[in-house]
């Protein structure tokens, strides 16, 4: 196994937890905003906010996977060691 391939294990393993833990609270939140129904009233737009924050989470946490995975590829950790 290649030392960069050995580095980029922990940053995949820790986006999937998070995914798999926010994913099904959106769900739990959007399936609690198809029962309201029509008596919904002020309670819709905070549980709408809830459902918009976790998608952000889960963008956030993979787009800085990626980042991560560039830096990985791209050596800067061994360039930075060895100053």
């Amino acid at each position: 196994m290649r030392k960069t391939t050995k580095k980029k294990i922990a940053p995949i393993i820790i986006t999937a937890a998070v995914v798999l833990y926010v994913a099904p609270l959106i769900l739990m939140v959007l399936a609690a905003i198809g029962g309201m129904g029509a008596e919904a009233g002020i309670a819709l737009p905070i549980v709408l906010l809830y459902a918009v924050l976790g998608g952000a989470v889960i963008i956030g946490v993979i787009r800085a996977l990626l980042q991560r995975l560039d830096e990985i590829d791209g050596g800067e950790e061994e360039e930075a060691s060895r100053y």
